[in-house]
């Protein structure tokens, strides 16, 4: 999963026929059999991992069955409202956390704030900020599966060849570290090497430009997602100083998107990518030595936004079935679960009581841990977020092409604060 989906739902609410976040009624008894359907999108090795928490799952259970079902991100967002609208839904459903806000809007999952309210859901040790990805009008509408700061992946052999030996903390290192591993051999002011590739749109998870905002002190909108804060001094200066370094300094290629990022890595003409925990795997089967870091800290501090994946209990499930869903989500939420679940995915512990030496037979994980404490939520609660988005996009594109970083930003407070207001 490279970048959040960014799909608008198109079928309207009155098509679901769902009027309000709670399940249909109906009876419910300890001795009932309950059967429920499980959409998600873990399409690697960490669905094996998920398919058999829910098999254990189903194993200490009596009288209730979870089946899964595995598609694509992108199926589940297209489908979801459509067979919610004719009751042949899923009765849970994992979602890109982006999303989670749309449906919550459009009346297709349960409110879970009684859920979380009970000790025996075993949220309380949930980290905020991933829980803060699923609440909105102040209402919790999933439990995270997925919290996963956006971090560096670097190039030992390319370091070690520019003499290297520590990884860069704060920004002007980073930029100064970037600058001695890119490598223009002919002088023709296109560099075979860059020492880093920044994307400048559609960058992965939609979060590096978010992350080096807030890394000065910068944010996108208000803490409560109501209005556009994007044109923020902080913010200008931000964006001068990257569109400086990448266009005067040449320490990445413009015009790249996270995709384009991912092939320089992979080929070894960039030392350093900003990623998520996929790009592991991926640099071992490129054979490349690798280590991974936090980004570093900017004048502010040190921020890296969150890659996110919720779980959703859907607005067609009558109250037995939202009572299972909910007994298999206290499950989910086990210590012991999330720790199988966080080793076997490579996704970093979802509970404040799972430390990095918890997790330290999986060394991704372990140092994913390790950053994660600095980790942000995304755009938490904002429903029109691809618009938010699209609108960064914009204004970091044309900046490190040679825009003006104020203009651009003035461009963009209007048309995030047009979405924010929809």
């Amino acid at each position: 999963m490279k970048k959040l989906i960014a799909v608008v739902a198109t079928a309207a609410v009155a098509a679901l026929g769902l009027t309000g976040c709670a399940g249909s009624t109906g009876a419910s008894s300890s001795s009932e059999k309950v059967s429920l359907t499980f959409w998600h999108g873990y399409t690697e090795a960490d669905g094996g991992v998920l398919d058999d928490i829910v098999k254990k799952f189903n194993a200490s259970q009596k009288n209730i069955t979870i089946k899964t079902q595995t598609k694509t991100w992108a199926v589940i967002d297209d489908t979801l409202l459509p067979a919610l609208s004719s009751k042949n839904g899923p009765d849970i459903v994992a979602m890109t956390s982006d999303r989670l806000p749309v449906y919550a809007k459009k009346h297709a999952l349960v409110d879970l704030d009684d859920f979380y309210a009970k000790p025996s859901s075993n949220t309380s040790k949930l980290k905020a900020e991933a829980v803060s990805m699923e609440t909105v009008d102040g209402k919790k509408y999933g439990v995270p599966s997925g919290f996963v700061p956006l971090s560096v992946i670097y190039n030992k052999t390319l370091f070690a060849k520019a003499g290297i030996t520590t990884f860069p903390t704060t920004w002007d290192e980073w930029v100064s570290d970037a600058k001695k591993l890119t490598v223009d051999s002919n002088g023709d002011g296109t560099p075979e090497q860059y020492g880093l590739v920044l994307p400048d749109h559609a960058t992965v998870g939609n979060g590096i430009w978010p992350s080096l905002f807030e890394g000065n002190g910068g944010s996108i909108t208000n803490a409560a997602g109501t209005k556009a804060t994007i044109d923020s001094k902080a913010n200008v200066e931000t964006l001068t100083y990257w569109a400086n370094a990448i266009r005067q300094d040449k320490i990445s290629p413009t015009g790249t998107d996270g995709i384009a990022a991912d092939k320089l890595f992979t080929a070894g003409k960039t030392a350093m990518e900003v990623g998520g925990p996929w790009m592991a795997g991926v640099a071992t089967a490129s054979k490349i030595d690798y280590g991974l870091a936090a980004i570093p800290a900017g004048p502010k501090a040190q921020a890296a936004s969150a890659i996110g994946i919720s779980l959703g209990v859907t607005a067609q499930t009558d109250t037995a079935k939202q009572q299972a869903a909910e007994k298999f989500l206290a499950y989910f939420n086990e210590k012991s679960t999330a720790t199988t679940w966080s080793l076997g995915s490579g996704w970093p512990p979802l509970r404040t009581d799972v430390s990095a030496a918890d997790v330290d037979s999986n060394a991704t994980v372990a140092s994913l841990t390790k950053i994660a404490p600095n980790t942000r939520a995304l755009l938490p609660g904002v429903v029109d977020s691809t618009d938010v988005l699209t609108a960064i996009d914009t204004a970091t594109q044309k900046a490190v092409a040679g825009g003006d970083p104020k203009q651009l930003l003035g461009d963009a407070q209007s048309s995030i604060q047009q979405a924010l207001s929809k």
